[in-house]
């Protein structure tokens, strides 16, 4: 699901402590319907979904508008788009501004140059590749309209050897001629080229034309052909949703990350390729350069260490002094060498503030993984067998699946907020109200998952319908309401943050 920014005003629960316990709640939510969904009406997707038929379409339409506008074939169209990235507005633009440039740089010959094979009385023609002769009276001739002949073996195989080396041949289909740039237009292909070849040819040009085009970008999920096409840009955010059940950020393609923006994501996924995946070893079996605090590993057996560029300093690997003034033979008293202690205890603490956060942020990642594990199997056998025990029909028991998705979804922001956390300064005015607000949403989703995780079990085991199922399930309902309520909450008051910082959710990466 996606949030929409909300205020403190959009419902109010009645508890004290900001504490759930198992008991009722009284919640008045406005915006969902009668089993705590978020209300389809009040989301508008930015986006649409293309299968390859789709894409084709768009493909052709824009060949086609081009191809009318300046009265060429659609193969000298598409060369010129594929020349411009695509972009219909700017063919005609630069076409009217100076066609001779522009024909020049597609390789697209004058009208007065262009002209079908002519050979006047001779009864043979001489191929520019092989260089054997052969009988006019044979269809064995092939040009790109530059007046250049080739037999069509010749020039069948070198179009074929071309599309063999794979996307890029869409720049390299040029007149075989040494010297000529003629483009070898799509009408000319496919009058040549066999059945797989002019295929591949049309899958080039359909991949080109999504990764070249600003408003459409494939699916980055595993296997998935769909693209996304964007409708604006003015997006309020740019989460999607794939028909192939992969989320992901359409503006930087990581995984969603709402309400956190894409630069810090960027940083911090940086940051963790660098710093995460050795952190532990690190403190365990390094030390810090005093001077620029980067981790040394000691691998000789010598105590001199020299940090490497462009740092160089040089101390020494026991009492980090720097080398040729230090004198770790002798203990040091107190009130000594404070300022050593005082670099070495900043340090420390850099380095326990980032494993802080990423242990935060890789827990609900792994929290979120299992959920959407326990998600798909409550879709399935799940609540079959619940509707079966408790003698309810599906419909009555679907609200634990409406569960897993809000939990699926919270732990997924729960840890951006992580990261968020980790580049929010200390003195930054709304440091303890965001961590107020996160504390308070990761309390009631904890409660919310244990619920559905653990408590459900009892209903699972039963050999008939138990008297308590129907308080379990509105205690479900209420909790997974309940969640929803304090996280678009906590979604709105990051947002709203980011925007006054001058880092709203609109900057591109």
């Amino acid at each position: 699901m996606a949030y929409s920014d909300v205020d403190d005003g959009d419902f109010n629960i009645d508890y004290e402590d900001s504490d759930v316990d198992d008991g009722d709640f009284n919640i008045e939510y406005e915006g969902s319907d009668e089993d705590g969904g978020e209300d389809s009406s009040t989301r508008k997707l930015s986006y649409s979904i293309l299968k390859e038929e789709d894409i084709r379409v768009l493909l052709e339409d824009d060949i086609n508008e081009v191809s009318t506008t300046l009265s060429l074939r659609r193969g000298e169209a598409c060369v010129l788009l594929l020349a411009n990235s695509w972009s219909v507005s700017k063919v005609p633009e630069e076409w009217f501004a100076d066609e001779e440039k522009v024909r020049k740089a597609a390789g697209l010959l004058p009208e007065s140059q262009t002209s079908p094979i002519r050979f006047g009385e001779r009864e043979k023609f001489r191929c520019e590749i092989c260089g054997d002769e052969y009988p006019l009276s044979e269809s064995t001739a092939a040009s790109c309209g530059c007046g250049h002949v080739f037999c069509v073996a010749c020039f069948k195989s070198w179009i074929q050897s071309l599309i063999k080396d794979g996307p890029g041949c869409l720049f390299k289909l040029r007149c075989p001629w040494a010297g000529c740039n003629a483009a070898v237009v799509a009408e000319t292909l496919e009058s040549v080229a066999d059945e797989e070849d002019i295929a591949k040819y049309r899958r080039y040009l359909l991949r080109s034309y999504v990764e070249q085009n600003r408003m459409i970008k494939w699916c980055p999920g595993p296997g998935c052909d769909f693209a996304v096409k964007f409708d604006t840009w003015n997006a309020d955010y740019y989460d999607v949703v794939c028909e192939c059940s992969h989320t992901f950020c359409w503006n930087c393609l990581e995984d969603n990350h709402r309400p956190v923006d894409c630069d810090t994501v960027a940083k911090w996924m940086i940051k963790n390729v660098s710093d995460a995946e050795n952190a532990n070893w690190i403190l365990s079996h390094s030390k810090l350069c005093p001077k620029c605090k980067r981790p040394i590993e000691k691998n000789l057996g010598c105590m001199h260490m020299t940090c490497a560029a462009p740092c160089f300093y040089e101390f020494c690997w026991l009492c980090l002094g720097q080398w040729g003034r230090h004198d770790c033979n002798r203990y040091k008293r107190e009130n000594e060498d404070k300022d050593e202690e005082t670099r070495r205890e900043k340090a420390k603490k850099t380095w326990e503030k980032y494993m802080h956060y990423y242990e935060r942020w890789d827990g609900n990642e792994r929290s979120r993984k299992k959920a959407v594990e326990d998600l798909r199997r409550s879709r399935g056998e799940v609540i079959k067998k619940l509707s079966e025990i408790q003698s309810e029909p599906l419909s009555q028991v679907k609200c634990l699946v409406e569960a897993w998705e809000q939990i699926v979804e919270c732990r997924r922001v729960l840890k951006w907020t992580y990261a968020y956390g980790y580049y929010l300064p200390e003195e930054a005015a709304g440091k303890q109200l965001f961590e107020y607000s996160q504390g308070e949403a990761e309390g009631v989703l904890e409660k919310l998952h244990h619920c559905a995780e653990k408590e459900v079990e009892d209903y699972l085991s039963e050999a008939k319908p138990s008297e308590e199922f129907h308080d379990f399930r509105r205690k479900l309902c209420n909790l997974t309401s309940v969640t929803r309520g304090f996280f678009e909450k906590l979604v709105a008051e990051l947002e709203c943050g980011e925007q006054s910082s001058g880092k709203g959710m609109r900057k591109q990466c």
